[in-house]
């Protein structure tokens, strides 16, 4: 990892005063989307402002990052606040401020991992390597999705406004640089795919998420021994009704081990 990288300069947070629960930082063009930053790289400042807190322990296991109002270019206050720490877990509350308006709220919960009885139900969709797949990616205006190598192998995009039945969208993706996963970098990979409705009504549709939730299920050892190699990553949505869909994804290690669930609720309008 070098501290060159854009992600790095995104996420960097200053802190303010003495107690350490107010830091301050700065979006970053690399991350814009078509309107403020990219919300995969606001949720990755806010779990790196309770990861970097003197009193965080454990590993980041949820996070919950719920999006109040736009993020404007520039300057940004995050409270944190460690509300109880127990045996097992940690618990946070987060708040991200642009002058006098809260524009993002977050929780998160740190834990510490033990060995026990493990299973995972769900498998992995079938996918060619990604080597042998091309790479995609998004529109040249969308700043953020330069800073990802994306290989779809199901629902790219939609280039000819023809929807699709199915709102499935499965691609291999990594950082472009190579930078190495971390927490952050992975609560923003799991916010990675365009919103469902593009796919199924066969292009742009004004939507926002509203809120984000991201299961980790893997320890920072695990993690680490991931590097900088791609994730297989499929998304899909629930239920489109009166203005909002959900939409649910899962993120997998080559090998085929479950590294992250992600759950969204998000605004549209047609």
């Amino acid at each position: 990892m070098t501290a060159a990288h854009p992600f790095d300069h995104a996420v960097h947070l200053d802190p303010v005063g003495d107690p350490a629960d107010t830091v301050r930082g700065h979006t970053h063009p690399d991350w814009a989307n078509m309107v403020g930053p990219f919300g995969g790289i606001t949720a990755a400042t806010l779990l790196q402002a309770a990861a970097t807190h003197p009193e965080a322990t454990g590993d980041p296991v949820a996070l919950t990052v719920n999006f109040a109002g736009p993020i404007t270019d520039g300057a940004f206050t995050i409270s944190r606040h460690a509300v109880r720490t127990n045996r097992s877990n940690q618990h946070w509350s987060l708040e991200l401020t642009q002058g006098d308006a809260v524009a993002t709220t977050a929780t998160a919960v740190f834990g510490a991992h033990r060995d026990t009885w493990a299973d995972t139900e769900i498998t992995a969709p079938a996918a060619p390597a990604p080597e042998q797949v091309d790479r995609g990616g998004l529109i040249d205006s969308i700043a953020w999705a330069k800073r990802y190598d994306m290989r779809f192998t199901d629902g790219a995009l939609p280039a000819d406004g023809t929807g699709s039945p199915s709102s499935v969208t499965t691609l291999w993706v990594r950082d472009s640089a190579g930078r190495p996963l971390d927490f952050p970098a992975l609560a923003a990979l799991c916010d990675v795919f365009y919103p469902r409705v593009f796919l199924r009504r066969g292009g742009f549709t004004p939507a926002s998420t509203i809120s984000l939730t991201t299961y980790f299920h893997i320890d920072a050892a695990e993690l680490a021994e991931l590097g900088s190699d791609y994730l297989l990553a499929s998304a899909h949505a629930n239920r489109f009704s009166r203005g909002y869909f959900d939409q649910s994804a899962h993120l997998w290690s080559r090998t085929g081990q479950l590294v992250a669930s992600t759950h969204q609720l998000v605004y549209f309008k047609t």
